[in-house]
């Protein structure tokens, strides 16, 4: 089938490659398959949700659940973003700043607000799953973090005490043992992190996607907003072939955001593309010559991370970032430069197929702290966007409390809420992406070969 050209969308930063088909074509994981069109003609409601992610769909759940009359839109099909392509990990994070850089700036208090929000993220995930009866090939009693080089243990040890400071010890690896626990690889120690699980995107997306339909919200996928305009107090949603009329607005559009729906939205996230590279199924004897036969979701210690983990089917998912363009030829290069890493990581699958490789959008916010709350410029607007690579479960626990905004049961939140900060010159953010990225790897060193 021939991938579709994406729908045009003033604002967006990225060239079109990241916002069509093509590069999300190999993605392995399953398509939501509901009876959902195109939104036609005039429409009114409660409340507009944008974007049919994680985010939004929890949102339009919530928000059905309590009687809401919700339509959400989605320019693509429902799940089309990053939350149907991502890899799987379901954990606490949303951001990249760290708990004591947090607690430097919010406080005691904050902090621990924000760690149980992350806790409560994961919890929600697991409580939805149930609930709801969703069966998403769920796995790996929590992550395992990895030294990539020796110094990085100290990293770990630090990381180890702050957990242990909030009541969830963490469990220090020495190098000598990772292959013993089926951990065997390019690494110096490990730290297994107690909370969070894995599972498979593409179902669980499906699933609160029927879940939020079933509570009564309108699912409209193919339907891009153009444009956002405000009328007797009314948000007014252009779609190509729809008009809607909403009293209250949630925008839920992360990394496929555009700098002008609304205008407040420019400069402050910035997208970043993630690509992931899948093997073919792998026997038990190449299991056992690599000797990684651990379940658990795992990413080593780069500030450009790599992320992996064995599928419940015995192929192996490998994920890391770093490519700026987004073309084919871009996606074919860094297609390639993955392979090499993970032969280097992995040596033993260095000559196993890999016939499966898609990229997506994350976001990242300036001041590395994911954002939940009102857009200050327009009335009876909130948002939620910029998790840094961790939405499965922090997007889908922002889009409950921007449920609970709307709805009038909630204000603000500790560290969520805040003055989101713009990137300077936001026309040319992507432009900083060039020197973090020559700087991270500096800070890395030398990649795996």
């Amino acid at each position: 089938m021939t991938p579709r050209m994406p729908p045009h969308i003033p604002g967006r930063i990225y060239e079109d490659y990241a916002y069509g088909d093509a590069a999300r074509a190999d993605c392995i994981w399953p398509r939501p398959d509901g009876d959902w069109a195109a939104i036609q003609g005039d429409h009114r409601c409660d409340i507009a949700v944008i974007g049919g992610g994680f985010t939004g769909l929890s949102a339009a759940l919530h928000l059905a659940q309590n009687g809401a009359d919700v339509t959400l839109v989605e320019a693509n099909h429902i799940g089309w973003g990053a939350s149907g392509r991502n890899g799987g990990f379901c954990t606490i994070g949303g951001d990249k700043l760290g708990l004591s850089a947090i607690r430097k700036r919010f406080g005691d208090t904050a902090t621990r607000a924000y760690f149980d929000a992350q806790k409560a993220a994961v919890e929600l995930v697991a409580a939805l799953l149930d609930t709801h009866q969703i069966d998403a090939d769920t796995h790996s009693d929590g992550e395992l973090l990895l030294a990539h080089r020796p110094a990085a243990m100290a990293d770990l040890r630090t990381e180890e005490a702050e957990w242990a400071a909030l009541g969830h010890p963490a469990e220090l690896i020495d190098a000598t043992d990772l292959k013993s626990r089926g951990m065997n690889g390019d690494f110096h120690g490990g730290l297994v992190l107690p909370l969070g699980f894995a599972l498979n995107p593409g179902r669980y997306v499906s699933g609160l996607a029927r879940a939020a339909s079933q509570a009564g919200a309108s699912l409209s996928p193919d339907s891009p907003v153009t444009h956002i305009d405000t009328v007797s107090d009314r948000h007014v949603l252009t779609t190509p072939t729809a008009r809607i009329t909403a009293k209250k607005l949630i925008i839920a559009t992360n990394g496929y955001s555009s700098d002008a729906l609304p205008g407040w939205l420019s400069g402050r996230y910035l997208p970043v593309q993630s690509n992931i590279l899948v093997t073919r199924k792998l026997t038990a004897d190449e299991i056992a010559a690599q000797g990684w036969h651990t379940d658990l979701m795992a990413y080593d210690s780069r500030n450009l991370l790599h992320y992996f983990r064995l599928l419940p089917d015995g192929r192996f998912l490998f994920g890391a970032r770093g490519n700026v363009g987004a073309s084919a030829k871009g996606q074919d290069a860094m297609r390639v430069k993955m392979k090499q890493h993970l032969a280097a990581m992995f040596p033993a699958w260095r000559h196993v197929d890999t016939p499966h490789f898609w990229s997506g959008l994350i976001s990242l916010s300036r001041d590395l702290l994911p954002y939940a709350g009102p857009v200050p410029d327009r009335a009876n607007t909130w948002a939620g966007l910029n998790y840094h690579g961790n939405g499965v479960a922090m997007g889908t626990w922002t889009g409950a409390r921007l449920a609970d905004m709307a709805l009038g049961k909630l204000t603000s939140l500790p560290v969520h809420t805040r003055v989101l900060p713009r990137f300077p010159f936001p026309s040319l953010r992507r432009n900083y992406l060039h020197a973090a990225f020559v700087g991270y790897r500096l800070k890395d060193g030398p990649p795996p070969r």
